[in-house]
C-alpha cells in the first residue's frame, strides 16, 4: 500500500514482467524520491496512482491493483477478490 497525498493505493507485491517481488528492503518499494514504485529485481517503473509500468522490461503493463476503502477512518482491503497469484478471483 502506498500514500500519495491524501489518496492511498495498493498493488499485489509482484511485477508484471517476472512475478518477483517488488520491494528492495521491508516496506521499501518507492524510488529515492518517492515518486515512483520500483521493481527491486529490473528497476521498472510503475505510476503510483494507477500501477502503469512507464520504464522498464514491462512498459505497458500495469501492477495488480488491491481495492480498498476507508471507512470510520480506517483503510480497509477485500483480499477475498484478489487469488494468491494476483488474478481476480473468477
Amino acid at each position: 500500500m502506498v500514500r500519495q497525498g491524501t489518496g492511498f493505493f495498493a498493488y499485489l507485491n509482484r511485477c508484471p514482467h517476472t512475478g518477483a517481488p517488488l520491494n528492495w528492503n521491508p516496506d521499501q518499494f518507492l524510488t529515492l524520491t518517492g515518486e515512483l514504485i520500483q521493481c527491486s529485481l529490473h528497476g521498472a517503473l510503475f505510476e503510483i496512482v494507477d500501477g502503469k509500468c512507464i520504464a522498464g522490461p514491462c512498459m505497458g503493463g500495469s501492477l495488480t491493483a488491491i481495492p480498498l476503502r476507508i471507512e470510520a477512518g480506517k483503510i480497509l482491503i477485500d483480499l477475498e477478490v484478489v487469488s494468491p497469484l494476483g488474478q481476480g478471483t473468477p
